[in-house]
């Protein structure tokens, strides 16, 4: 069962009731909580909120280990043989539609990129920064750059690189979907919230962030920054800052409006898969009835 949303709607709260509810297991889906030196600016489920229901790939690795997608799915589906063994009902929760689809569905085939591109495509971003990639990305593909990390800028790297080796982007290669039959069934839950009201939560769990030490948190990391761990909202944004690009009032800000803009781009991603219901996310009842109609 997946349980997936954007950042800040809720996720958390109701995996733990539906955890309990269907006596079950929680397999995070979520690219970054997987690495053990972001705590803070991850937004993990504390102990205290875990409330003993068992998570797995929460600080499962290092930023310093090469992790990607690849790799998730072949983890997670090895260990959902496991749990299998144990449960009628596994919980998948996370906002990283990537790794979500890679898991209900494999991964896209791409082809091999050449060494030549990818080296020129580092040097244009060592040259003219991240803003230049997110322009060649928005001209070559639009459609794939509502939904990538536009932070990251191994992301858009691998986009461009695609582009220019084959003359297709990366929607094309999406779209060249191959058909992967799961030894189990599969319930796609969306949490939603009113736009305004998504925002301020998200303007308010980055209050909370700072409070608690986020600033701090990513200038411990700061050496590392390069990693591609920490190419995501929340770090990059502070080690611009660290690098003197802006003052600590811009910071904040560009903190707030990208993570708004990452929540619009989760959207975008799984409103495209039919196959999610949505429900408000305070609306627990609800869920629990539809996921019990579908177990009959």
């Amino acid at each position: 069962m997946i349980l997936a949303g954007p950042t800040a709607v809720g996720k958390t709260s109701l995996s733990i009731q539906l955890a309990k509810r269907f006596e079950t297991e929680i397999i995070s889906a979520d690219s970054r909580q997987f690495y053990k030196e972001m705590e803070i600016g991850t937004a993990k489920p504390t102990l205290k909120e875990m409330d003993g229901i068992k998570h797995h790939f929460v600080n499962s690795h290092s930023i310093q280990e090469d992790y990607n997608v690849g790799r998730f799915e072949k983890d997670a589906l090895s260990l959902l043989d496991t749990l299998f063994q144990k449960h009628d009902i596994v919980l998948v929760v996370g906002g990283s539609g990537l790794y979500v689809k890679a898991l209900c569905e494999g991964i896209d085939d791409m082809p091999v990129i050449s060494t030549e591109i990818r080296q020129n495509l580092n040097v244009e971003f060592e040259q003219n920064g991240i803003e230049y990639l997110q322009k060649k990305v928005l001209e070559s593909d639009p459609e794939y750059f509502e939904i990538v990390d536009q932070q990251n800028p191994q992301r858009l790297i691998r986009a461009l690189e695609l582009f220019r080796a084959t003359g297709h982007n990366m929607t094309y290669y999406r779209a060249q979907k191959k058909e992967i039959d799961r030894p189990f069934n599969i319930i796609k839950i969306g949490l939603e919230r009113p736009r305004e009201e998504l925002y301020n939560r998200i303007n308010l769990r980055m209050d909370q962030m700072i409070s608690e030490g986020l600033f701090e948190e990513a200038e411990n990391l700061y050496q590392y920054k390069e990693l591609n761990a920490l190419q995501t909202v929340g770090y990059s944004e502070i080690f611009r800052f660290l690098d003197e690009e802006y003052d600590m009032e811009e910071a904040v800000r560009l903190l707030k409006r990208n993570s708004r803009r990452y929540a619009k781009r989760q959207m975008t991603w799984f409103k495209k898969d039919s196959e999610f219901v949505w429900f408000s996310a305070d609306k627990v009842n609800k869920v629990i009835d539809y996921i019990e109609s579908r177990l009959l």
